[in-house]
């Protein structure tokens, strides 16, 4: 190992390290070798200016590192954003209403039975059978339509007209209700609406308690609000929020006075029009024509075809699943 660098060493480091104000010239001249005795200076010199340098080169790399926020390693990639949960229905797409309970229920579970009805068992437990009807449905014998496995039915009570707003009764509900429950059959009933202010909405609420005049009854009371098509209403462009409203201001009077409120709805308005967050605290009649529900948001009941075949009915009837 040497004792210290040699002049060819000495000279090359004072040329890439030149002390401030010194010129190329002053050194460009060939020295003596200085004797043993003086060479010792200026290597220390020289190897505090070198050990300064690299002291230097190593603070402003590890200030570039610092500075651009990792210690040597790669930065990590920026994670990719969610995608946006959404459905579609009628050709739109729409996003989840942020609060509203979603569809509980298992494809898997339905099936059909040997007469075409749709059912749905899971766990074994079973989705109960059940129609809903009113005067279209004319003189009913319903000893035969429980003996055909129907298990509940709801029956329109009454009515609200939809050129004058008028109340009225449900010309077959009197007799349906006495054939149903005679049958062993659990009921319900629903009030055709035609409401434009919640405050009509609770006119037929009371009109609706009024005919029932205590009557118990195993099923919701329901209420059914729905569009004419065809013909100038006094409902046409009702807005969906007013909507909303009516359904609520009926439900709260009928819960009020001890009964179980539903309303009744098909998916458009479900969607489009009703905000049913306002209403969740009430059972939702879902209308949707399918052998397995699609509608994305939670519902209680489902009325899945209005084509249905039962014994005892003349024509078609709606068909009902109770979850």
């Amino acid at each position: 190992m040497s004792n210290g660098p040699s002049e060819l060493d000495l000279r090359e480091r004072e040329e890439t390290v030149r002390p401030r104000g010194e010129t190329p010239g002053a050194k460009g001249r060939r020295q003596s070798p200085p004797s043993s005795g003086s060479q010792r200076q200026p290597t220390l010199i020289v190897l505090s200016l070198a050990v300064s340098a690299a002291a230097l080169i190593t603070a402003i790399a590890a200030l570039v590192l610092a500075l651009r926020g990792y210690g040597g390693a790669e930065p990590s990639p920026a994670a990719p954003e969610e995608e946006a949960v959404t459905f579609r229905f009628g050709g739109m797409l729409l996003s989840p209403v942020e609060g509203m309970p979603l569809n509980p229920y298992d494809k898997n579970a339905f099936g059909l039975d040997g007469k075409g009805r749709v059912t749905y068992e899971l766990d074994g437990r079973r989705a109960r059978q059940g129609i809903d009807v009113s005067i279209h449905q004319k003189d009913i014998d319903w000893q035969a339509v429980a003996a055909d496995g129907v298990e509940f039915a709801i029956l329109r009570l009454g009515l609200r007209g939809y050129t004058e707003g008028g109340l009225f009764l449900d010309d077959a509900f009197e007799r349906n209700l006495r054939g149903a429950l005679d049958a062993g059959l659990e009921v319900g009933v629903y009030f055709f609406s035609q409401a434009v202010t919640s405050q009509e909405a609770e006119e037929e609420a009371e009109y609706v308690l009024e005919v029932l005049d205590g009557q118990a009854l195993t099923f919701p009371v329901a209420f059914d609000w729905e569009p004419i098509p065809g013909d100038e209403a006094r409902t046409d462009g009702l807005d969906g929020e007013t909507m909303t409203r009516c359904a609520a201001a009926f439900c709260e009077r009928i819960e009020a006075a001890g009964y179980r409120p539903a309303v009744y709805f098909n998916q458009t308005q479900g969607y489009l029009r009703y905000d049913l967050r306002e209403l969740t605290d009430y059972e939702l009649w879902l209308a949707e024509y399918d052998s397995v529900p699609d509608f994305y948001y939670h519902f209680d009941l489902w009325q899945y075809s209005h084509t249905g075949r039962v014994d005892g009915i003349q024509g078609d009837v709606d068909l009902d699943l109770a979850f």
